[in-house]
């Protein structure tokens, strides 16, 4: 089950979350998860701003700044966001079928 973060902000209600589609714009923007501790003030802000492509797409980056600055427990936040930016990717790269959705499809390793 994927999380979200809700929270209101100057009276409008937003709604954080990545979805398979935000992480891939994301990535096709440039953001990689694992510059995290080699440019963070580059990555963090990133993944910040990226949990907003999913329901509030259109938010002015000067406005998820804001944002930012203004939330408090920032570490939780980080660590809840990093969290939430693998659950896509688990679910829907990693996951493994259920016995009904294989469809007949097997491999095997061959050496040769």
């Amino acid at each position: 089950m994927a999380k979200q973060i809700k929270f209101t902000y100057f009276g409008k209600e937003y709604t954080l979350e990545y979805t398979r589609d935000s992480i891939r714009q994301m990535e096709n923007e440039g953001f990689d998860i694992s510059e995290v501790d080699k440019k963070p003030m580059n990555v963090i802000p990133q993944l910040f701003a990226g949990a907003f492509k999913a329901h509030h797409r259109s938010t002015k980056r000067s406005t998820i700044d804001d944002i930012y600055h203004n939330m408090p427990d920032k570490q939780k936040l980080m660590k809840t966001l990093g969290e939430m930016y693998q659950e896509p990717i688990k679910d829907t790269l990693m996951n493994e079928p259920d016995e009904d959705d294989v469809k007949n499809v097997k491999w095997e390793v061959e050496e040769v």
